[in-house]
């Protein structure tokens, strides 16, 4: 079994060192050995981290994404709940998309002020129910 020292895996992952050692902390990864003081880990620890990464873009909690790997840390993935929040992501972008729509108009509009242009006030309408939605 190859080891990875905790510097080669910072560097192989972009994590830090301190990020490293705060995972092992909370048990989302495990170190196999040490070298002196320096933690070893397997080498699956770099697919892990990259699912780590790939859950915490996709927003979910440290808890939710330790809750993803079994007690060996390979990975067993809540296909349901990827659904839930890849279709959570496409509500978001399809809202982003017409904010950015909209703000490019304003900013191009040629209307003499922002007031006067519908677009405007129509973003302004999906703005104030986005916020009520989010309470």
């Amino acid at each position: 079994m190859k080891l990875l020292d905790i510097g080669i895996l910072s560097e192989l992952s972009g994590a830090p060192p301190s990020t490293l050692r705060y995972y092992e902390e909370i048990g989302l990864i495990q170190s196999v050995a040490r070298n002196g003081l320096r933690r070893q880990f397997d080498t699956l620890v770099v697919t892990q981290l990259a699912l780590i990464s790939m859950g915490k873009m996709a927003g979910f909690s440290l808890a939710d994404i330790k809750g993803m790997f079994a007690k060996d840390g390979t990975p067993q993935l809540p296909r349901a709940e990827l659904h839930l929040r890849a279709d959570a992501l496409d509500e978001q972008i399809r809202d982003l998309t017409r904010l950015r729509d909209a703000l490019r108009h304003v900013a191009d509009c040629p209307a003499e002020t922002h007031m006067e242009c519908p677009k405007f006030k129509r973003l302004m309408e999906f703005a104030s129910r986005s916020a009520g939605a989010r309470k």
